[in-house]
């Protein structure tokens, strides 16, 4: 049985964490940012070297990517720049409701299972020496036998409201096909709590957690215990590799839309590799910082800070041949539009 924290808790949550943004000065020049909480740490050293070239203020504003999407839409928030940690919610989402142009892959990576010495079979779940960037273990060829075994659990945030909640789901759907062992995906859905119960502890209040790369990388240099631990999933199941694309387009989820009149009740998201996607809105007040923004960005101070920070900068980054027309005639040179 699936478990959630209800909605409301979870807006009000985000609507806490946007009103601890702080504000701009009266009258000093502004861009606003709503983006992934998965690309905060590049977005914000960006946005460092960005106000101090120009002058112009940023109000930084993370969390999850479908949560935002709908709080800058339904919500009605300014917003000048979107950054998803999925960038299908922007094709699947946005574009489709009227309230984006185009969309920009400007970075990938995949997802990793993270545990801590702690966890039920943390001494069997992978195999191989965890040395990063350099060396991540794979995880054992039984590891979802291990992980819905008596008494084990896996955390992860509400995918209604975030892709790193979703992307769970999606792993288990692509389990199953991998493995075809009877009802696996049902099964792994039982031993998952969906919600993102932020006071429960990695290894202690239970067990596993899938997570980002370079979220995980992250954590493994900032823990001071010296427990935490992650190991790569199959690529045909991590969703890490574009080799597999085919396989992944198979799985897919169905959410709630954003709640606007040009939008759809539900949407269906279909699994990707893992790609992060940025657009500026229709509604942008600020389009030219914006635009200037995203030149940082995709330019090689922008690739330069990714690559020290995650996750892998794709560079160019990419658009589709309908979306290069779309784009401001100063970004066409720093993006590809694949054949």
């Amino acid at each position: 049985m699936r478990r959630f924290i209800p909605l409301v808790v979870s807006c009000a949550l985000a609507a806490s964490a946007q009103a601890q943004q702080p504000a701009c000065d009266p009258g000093k020049p502004g861009l606003i940012v709503y983006h992934a909480g998965s690309v905060s740490g590049v977005l914000k050293e960006v946005e460092k070297l960005y106000t101090q070239r120009t002058g112009v203020c940023v109000k930084d504003v993370g969390g999850g990517s479908v949560a935002a999407a709908r709080v800058v839409t339904a919500g009605r928030e300014p917003c000048d720049i979107y950054a998803a940690a999925d960038y299908q919610i922007i094709e699947q989402m946005m574009k489709p409701a009227g309230v984006a142009e185009y969309d920009i892959r400007f970075a990938e990576g995949g997802m990793v299972l993270a545990y801590r010495t702690t966890s039920k079979h943390a001494e069997t779940i992978a195999r191989g020496r965890l040395d990063p960037p350099a060396s991540v273990p794979d995880v054992a060829p039984d590891w979802y036998e291990q992980m819905t075994g008596a008494g084990v659990s896996s955390l992860g945030s509400n995918p209604f409201l975030d892709p790193g909640g979703y992307r769970a789901d999606l792993i288990f759907q692509l389990a199953q096909a991998k493995y075809g062992v009877a009802n696996l995906y049902n099964t792994m859905l039982e031993h998952h709590i969906e919600g993102g119960y932020a006071k429960l502890k990695l290894g202690t209040d239970f067990d596993y957690q899938f997570t980002y790369e370079h979220s995980a990388i992250a954590a493994f240099r900032n823990d001071t215990t010296g427990t935490y631990r992650f190991a790569h999933l199959p690529d045909d199941v991590g969703l890490s590799s574009p080799a597999h694309a085919a396989q992944y387009a198979k799985a897919g989820i169905t959410i709630p839309g954003l709640q606007i009149a040009s939008s759809t009740g539900t949407v269906r998201i279909p699994a990707t590799r893992v790609t992060w996607g940025i657009t500026v809105m229709k509604s942008a007040q600020h389009r030219e910082q914006a635009i200037d923004f995203l030149k940082l960005l995709l330019g090689p101070e922008g690739v330069a800070i990714q690559r020290t920070t995650g996750p892998a900068p794709i560079s160019p980054a990419v658009v589709s041949r309908d979306d290069l027309a779309r784009l401001p005639a100063s970004l066409r040179s720093l993006v590809r539009a694949p054949d």
